[in-house]
């Protein structure tokens, strides 16, 4: 097609390619993003020659970056990386930094230096978060112990991604202006990009929700879409500007609504843009590969791309054990994060785009990053039978294998340690059909030996948990003492039995909040009815009466949950006005026309007159 091709030819071979060639690579265990990249590889002038304007596309394809990092942005909620802190600050960083440091010392053997050596090194270092993700999901993964590790480290990528997009075109600039003098020069405009920033950040703080608000009253829906649209582009093309990354303006306008209670109605308005224009990016990057680059050095990429899987094989691994998580998980966890990130066809396009890599250098690393997604579902699939193999030859299979057949309970407790063996009691006393499960195998044992049959199970993977009959339960209770793990059972249980009520053991009044966050509508606080009934005895031995004493109690209880239900809506400091002796001062929403004054001396000589009149005597209270 030499012809200027119209945009009805150029949509229908995107979407012929996209239909074949995705459907195919995702039957056979794939990637979408590599069904994308294939199918633009195909169809570029290296390919068919269907399409041969695949510089003209690119800039109109970034849009689809634009939105995927809006929708990171959505769903990087602060409560949510604040309940994750440890497992991101230990993990994501350590692997990120140190899967930096060494792929840069490998680099440097070939010849790579200064900001391309940072930007190829960086983009090694991320890991293919949707087919990780993906593939947490298939096994029922995401609650265990090395899938909330691997997605630690993968929200940290996703967060690191972002700046380093941004301050990507001033590492170019720097390296373009390496004398003082140059750099100098160039503050007012890094002065500019960092007022643009602050300026978006207290728009997006003080004026979206009211927008927001105003457009909902009038229920338009395309009106709301229009919107969400005019967001993102508009946050980017400010940034875009002022000589940032566009993709940097769409972050922070949808980390601005993570809060938000329009967050889902956005993140669904979005996600139809969303996926097919980042489908879109990704066939422009095939669409620029050379397959002649390719043939010629197929031996390098073929080598880099097995040595890079290698060496963050190794790195992630030794991270895993030293974080103390078992040798299989451990084994599982790094050979999932293996594969480089998606992230990388956006930053090794745009080094080469700013100057930093030549094209043909380009074509090779897109290649070899490539190369680890097309292995990385393959690994993960042959690690299984090798995890199996090694623990039958050490010996190291579990001290027992349970047989479910017999699990037809309508109540699933998982957990069977001191809070669980109350719960089940109560149950047992209702003459109710329970199952339980737990990994414990010495409280497995000291069960059986007063008489309770309790399975061995972890309770964290959706398959134990279909297996127990978590299908046919009509309450799950989860009893467990750890707090992520129940957050992550919570979460699964709601998705994957929805017919089930889900009834958790909460570890504090945060740990509340998050739980019902994930859906539970009651969470339980293990001290808190204790502390009411504790704080009640001490009450009668002052010389309360009892019923006043009760009184009291029940008075507390109902502020608390109220002032919980507050903070779920509104935030962890809503509701300080239900407690007792707090001192709130109140901010008025707009300021009063004139100042107040003290009128409590003037009502209290008026009350003392009414009682005069009245004929009343005493003092008044």
């Amino acid at each position: 097609m030499s012809e200027p091709q119209s945009i009805l030819v150029l949509s229908l071979v995107f979407l012929g390619a996209a239909v074949i060639a995705v459907p195919a690579f995702r039957f056979a265990g794939l990637s979408a993003v590599l069904g994308y990249f294939a199918a633009g590889l195909a169809i570029g002038p290296s390919g068919f020659a269907l399409f041969t304007e695949a510089s003209a596309l690119r800039s109109f394809a970034e849009l689809g970056v634009v939105m995927f990092l809006f929708v990171i942005g959505l769903e990087l909620k602060p409560s949510k990386l604040l309940s994750m802190r440890r497992d991101i600050l230990l993990y994501g960083v350590a692997q990120m930094v140190f899967s930096t440091l060494l792929i840069g010392a490998i680099l440097l053997l070939f010849g790579f230096s200064g900001a391309a050596l940072f930007a190829v090194a960086f983009a090694f270092a991320l890991s293919a978060t949707a087919i990780a993700l993906q593939i947490l999901e298939e096994r029922g993964a995401m609650g265990s112990a090395y899938g909330q590790k691997s997605f630690a480290v993968l929200l940290f990528q996703d967060i690191a991604v972002v700046p380093f997009v941004a301050i990507l075109p001033l590492l170019a600039l720097s390296r373009a202006n390496m004398d003082a003098g140059g750099m100098m020069n160039h503050m007012p405009q890094v002065g500019l990009a960092a007022g643009a920033v602050l300026a978006l950040v207290l728009a997006g703080r003080f004026l979206l929700n009211p927008f927001f608000r105003l457009l909902a009253k009038a229920d338009a829906r395309e009106i709301m879409t229009a919107a969400a649209l005019l967001l993102v582009l508009g946050s980017a093309e400010l940034m875009h500007k002022v000589g940032l990354s566009a993709a940097l303006g769409a972050f922070i306008a949808g980390l601005m609504l993570a809060e938000s209670n329009f967050r889902h109605q956005l993140e669904a308005d979005i996600e139809p843009f969303r996926g097919l224009l980042l489908g879109l990016f990704f066939m422009s990057v095939g669409m620029g590969l050379d397959s002649a680059v390719i043939r010629a050095n197929w031996q390098v990429i073929l080598g880099g791309a097995a040595g890079l899987m290698l060496l963050k094989i190794v790195l992630i691994f030794v991270l895993l054990r030293l974080g103390r998580l078992a040798f299989p998980d451990a084994v599982r966890g790094a050979v999932l994060l293996s594969p480089v990130g998606e992230f990388a066809f956006v930053i090794l396009p745009l080094a080469a785009g700013i100057g930093l890599l030549d094209t043909t250098t380009a074509t090779i690393l897109s290649a070899i990053a490539a190369l680890t997604m097309f292995f990385g579902p393959l690994l993960v699939k042959f690690a299984e039978p090798a995890l199996a193999w090694r623990k039958k030859r050490l010996g190291s299979e579990p001290a027992m294998e349970e047989n479910y057949d017999d699990a037809d309970g309508e109540v699933l407790v998982i957990g069977f340690g001191r809070f669980g063996q109350v719960v089940n009691q109560i149950f047992l006393a209702a003459e109710r059909n329970v199952t339980v499960i737990d990994r414990n195998i010495d409280q497995i044992k000291t069960a059986a030996r007063f008489g309770f049959k309790v399975y061995y199970g972890d309770g964290r993977r959706l398959d134990v948990l279909r297996a127990a009959g978590a299908e046919n339960a009509s309450v799950i209770a989860i009893c467990i003492d750890d707090r992520e793990a129940t957050s992550a059972i919570a979460e699964m249980a709601r998705r994957a039995f929805p017919s089930a009520k889900v009834i958790a053991r909460a570890y504090d009044r945060t740990h509340a909040l998050d739980l019902m966050e994930r859906g539970v509508r009651s969470p339980f606080r293990e001290t808190f009815d204790t502390a009411l009934a504790l704080g009640r005895e001490a009450l009668v031995a002052m010389g309360v009466p009892e019923d006043e004493a009760d009184e009291l109690r029940d008075d507390v209880r109902r502020r608390d949950i109220q002032r919980l239900n507050r903070q779920r809506d509104e935030g962890l400091f809503a509701g300080m006005d239900l407690l007792h002796g707090a001192k709130v001062t109140p901010e008025p929403l707009i300021a009063p026309r004139r100042e107040g004054k003290d009128i409590t001396k003037t009502a209290q000589d008026q009350f003392r007159e009414l009682q005069a009149r009245e004929g009343v005597t005493g003092e008044s209270s």
